[in-house]
């Protein structure tokens, strides 16, 4: 029986708690600067309402209209962690496996369900890119990240697509599809990828991590499955008045000017990281983050953090040891700060 060394349940907001809190934080993925201010209007409109219990109807709708879904395509949810959980306990799969290095909390929802879960590990060689070949013909249920979460990998939805297979449901996290200029490379809105589930979250570009919004995307029976294992009411009105503000025409036109400069300012963290000597910067990076190896990588994070920077470690990523950081993408004044600290962080050594 394997014994595992990765601690599934660790997340970057915990280099930020307690005595992280005053930290410059790159550990967590969330756009800086957010929720803006319309969005936070929208939030607290909805407050009036709260005497009434939730109806994701309206919500349900613009989220189908927005990928060119039927609303049956669509199940709203307490973020897309959630959402992971209710797959693990709604859907009956036999062999589950998810590629890593990736989100942990897939895994973790499976095995706290009871499921067996096999690993497929992409290789550092690889530049940790998608092979369909190396996922094992008789798993009935895959989960993959693209844009891939440590990695920044973006796979080809060709290749994401060559996973599909009679009687196996694909999950494709894609919850920062929308830090992608253009989502290229998505499968949201798919209808002819047999047992496709794509999963989204609103958290990440739009700052709502604590108002916990989602949705995932699939077929009428699978949205079924998952509505009858979720609680009632399982969606908060603010959060779905937050849902159905950011699919509207001005909101994704936001959503796409902020990854545009989220690429621009993660290509001027990457040219700092790369004048960093003994650093390697795995790319290309497409997300909002950058996964970078470096030697004493454990003690480098310890230093920054006495320097006043927090940054995710990346040793509890299956496939990834502690030689690894992953680093959230910051405007450029944030980074150039960061990277001399760096610096210093490593000549301390």
């Amino acid at each position: 029986m394997r014994t595992d060394v990765h601690d599934l349940g660790h997340h970057g907001d915990a280099e930020v708690r307690d005595d992280g809190s005053a930290l410059v934080d790159l550990a967590v993925n969330v756009r800086a600067d957010t929720p803006p201010a319309w969005l936070r209007e929208v939030i607290a409109g909805s407050l009036d309402g709260l005497a009434a219990y939730p109806d994701g109807r309206r919500a349900r709708a613009a989220v189908a209209a927005r990928h060119g879904l039927d609303a049956e395509r669509v199940v709203l949810t307490a973020g897309a962690a959630e959402a992971f959980v209710l797959l693990a306990r709604a859907l009956a799969v036999r062999r589950p496996v998810v590629v890593h290095p990736q989100f942990t909390e897939p895994e973790a929802a499976l095995r706290e369900a009871g499921h067996r879960v096999g690993r497929v590990l992409l290789r550092e060689a690889d530049g940790f890119r998608l092979d369909p070949a190396a996922v094992p013909e008789d798993a009935d249920l895959v989960v993959i990240g693209n844009p891939t979460n440590p990695t920044s990998v973006l796979h080809p939805a060709a290749e994401v697509a060559r996973l599909a297979r009679p009687g196996r449901t694909v999950v494709v996290d894609e919850a920062f599809m929308d830090a992608v200029p253009g989502e290229r490379e998505s499968l949201a809105g798919r209808t002819d990828v047999p047992g496709l589930v794509v999963l989204r979250s609103l958290t990440k570009t739009w700052g709502l991590a604590g108002l916990r919004i989602g949705y995932v995307l699939a077929a009428p029976e699978a949205v079924a499955a998952l509505e009858r294992a979720q609680p009632l009411w399982p969606v908060s009105s603010p959060a779905l008045a937050a849902a159905e503000a950011c699919v509207t025409p001005r909101a994704l036109a936001e959503a796409a000017e902020a990854a545009d400069r989220v690429a621009a300012d993660r290509a001027h963290l990457v040219a700092g990281l790369s004048e960093v000597p003994g650093l390697r910067v795995m790319g290309p990076a497409e997300g909002s983050f950058v996964l970078v190896r470096l030697p004493h990588a454990a003690l480098v994070r310890h230093r920054l953090r006495d320097l006043g920077f927090a940054v995710r470690r990346g040793d509890t990523f299956p496939g990834l040891g502690e030689e690894w950081l992953r680093l959230a993408v910051r405007d450029r004044v944030t980074t150039d700060a960061f990277v001399v600290a760096l610096r210093k962080a490593l000549e301390d050594g």
